[in-house]
């Protein structure tokens, strides 16, 4: 009888084991919020409701001191790293638009002609995410699946939707705006539109976020975490006189872009949700036994960001309506999803640098470099010592780009031709420091911003001599922000893990953005990116 009774014990409780056994999730959305500062978590936490961003950090395991290891801290760079587990030196993404050596031109970095546009008759969707020489977690999901589940990119960016989605995604859809309002994607991808994508951008659903005036959340007297909604350190929407709410949306829509002012508006955050949960219920994202894989990146935040900066009304109530939405979306998986049945990560692709106007109006250092003065100063610097001004090819993107042909015409020697061009650029305003190609070739950076530098610096791609500016510094007008370098208010960001496989936590620890694929890729059971540099982050599992 004790025999009997012990056996039963032992299956009931091998029964319950295998019961509790997490399986892996059906479905992995990453969110990528665009120019994402860590501290819009923190700044605005108490003005945050409980199922937004508090569900993610309380319920989910959050990391306070992930960062960005390379430069330069853009859209396409960050969304590379993110989903490849690596950095440009690898995965070959080195900017948004950067010059092509061979080309001897400007490129965009997910411009493809060998494609046509699905969904109107614009050059739009002449895409692909070829330039990006390695696989993402999304391609390594789909191998692992012999091809099947399903990987879908969504972003009102197009190179937002494309690089997440990987090489072998079933599709990426991207907003066009101007006169078109609508979603589409590539050949790349599809022959056409699926009929639920056709039928989204015939519901008038665009002109409805387009039909309100954008006015503060909450009495705008409670924005105590911003600055004076009237300053002058703020752009304004073409037609209005002063940067304040409200902004009289309908009014501006003809003299803004028309659809394209839905992206300088946090409702393009709310209708690029809307769109994704119409994917998940159309596609059947989550239903299979496979793990389906929805990258989605929030754009919105990124162009507002840029016009009116971390410590305008604007930002703040940005994220208070993300919130919202967040909220929303997470009800929406419960419901059509299940519990726990999905995995969630949420971070940005960098984040951005207070107006230096502003900071210079509060004394402290900031810096604005004179784009118009820079090339012929450098191009001063290859007369005065090799008596040509025709050895320098390019100067885009704090890199200098030099015409090899020419300086072996002249019997130079083009490594001591960029280290003078390096010890001597330094000295133009704005300038920080400088480096050549041959110096990250042969020379180790194990930390700082030497090593951003060098994590960011390809090869095959990159320049011959590399500069970093002083922190602080932009170019262009004194109204705004943007972002790009390797100083702390650029890399920190939010990285979030919640939901299916997920343990309740908080981490101090430093981590790079490059561990996020390989942490996904460890918890799919699955291979991780082919180039991946980055490492698990083990305390997250549970």
């Amino acid at each position: 009888m004790k025999r009997i009774f012990f056996f039963l014990f032992i299956s009931f409780i091998g029964c319950k084991q295998k019961t509790n056994k997490l399986e892996k999730p059906k479905l992995v959305i990453g969110v990528v919020v665009d120019q994402m500062r860590y501290d819009y978590l923190t700044r605005f936490s108490n003005r945050y409701g409980e199922n937004g961003f508090k569900r993610l950090v309380k319920k989910g395991f959050s990391l306070e001191n992930a960062h960005y290891n390379h430069i330069p801290t853009y859209t396409a760079v960050g969304h590379a790293s993110i989903y490849t587990g690596t950095s440009p030196k690898n995965h070959g993404i080195i900017s948004n638009n950067w010059y092509d050596k061979v080309l001897k031109k400007s490129i965009y970095c997910v411009d493809d002609d060998r494609y046509n546009t699905v969904g109107n008759n614009s050059n739009a969707g002449k895409k692909s995410p070829y330039r990006m020489f390695t696989t993402t977690v999304t391609d390594q999901l789909h191998l692992s699946q012999n091809m099947k589940g399903k990987t879908i990119g969504i972003a009102i960016k197009d190179r937002s939707a494309i690089l997440p989605a990987g090489h072998s995604a079933n599709a990426a859809y991207w907003f066009h705006g101007s006169n078109k309002g609508q979603w589409i994607s590539s050949s790349y991808y599809m022959k056409n539109l699926p009929k639920w994508v056709t039928d989204f951008n015939n519901s008038g659903k665009a002109d409805e976020y387009l039909k309100s005036p954008w006015n503060t959340l909450y009495d705008i007297k409670t924005y105590t975490n911003s600055i004076a909604d009237n300053n002058n350190f703020e752009k304004l929407f073409k037609g209005e006189e002063t940067p304040t709410f409200p902004h009289d949306i309908p009014k501006l829509r003809a003299k803004n872009g028309d659809y394209s002012l839905l992206k300088l508006i946090p409702s393009g955050n709310t209708f690029t949700l809307d769109f994704a949960k119409k994917a998940i219920i159309n596609e059947n994202l989550g239903k299979e036994n496979l793990t389906d894989f929805l990258a989605i990146s929030l754009s919105s935040t990124d162009y507002i960001g840029h016009d009116f900066g971390p410590t305008s009304v604007e930002i703040e109530d940005t994220y208070l309506r993300l919130d919202r939405d967040l909220a929303s979306f997470l009800t929406f998986l419960d419901a059509k999803v299940g519990k726990n049945n999905y995995t969630i990560f949420l971070t940005a692709d960098h984040a951005a640098v207070d107006i230096p106007a502003y900071l210079q109006s509060q004394k402290i250092p900031a810096h604005y470099l004179n784009t118009k003065k820079f090339k012929p100063f450098i191009l001063d610097i290859t007369e005065k010592y090799f008596g040509s001004v025709e050895i320098v090819e390019n100067v885009s993107n704090y890199q200098v780009f030099l015409n090899k042909e020419k300086i072996e015409s002249l019997g130079l020697d083009k490594n001591t031709v960029a280290q003078k061009i390096a010890d001597e650029v330094v000295n133009f305003e704005g300038i920080y420091k400088s480096v050549t190609a041959r110096t990250l070739q042969t020379t180790h950076f194990s930390e700082g911003i030497f090593n951003s530098l060098q994590n960011g610096y390809n090869q095959k791609l990159s320049g011959d001599v590399i500069m970093i500016p002083y922190p602080a510094t932009l170019t262009g007008g004194k109204k705004g922000t943007s972002h790009g370098s390797g100083y702390s208010y650029d890399t920190h960001i939010p990285v979030i893990f919640y939901g299916n496989g997920i343990k309740q936590g908080v981490s101090k620890k430093r981590y790079y953005i490059t561990d996020v694929a390989p942490t996904i890729s460890n918890l799919l059971k699955i291979e991780a990116p082919n180039a991946t540099s980055g490492k698990i982050i083990g305390e997250v599992f549970k």
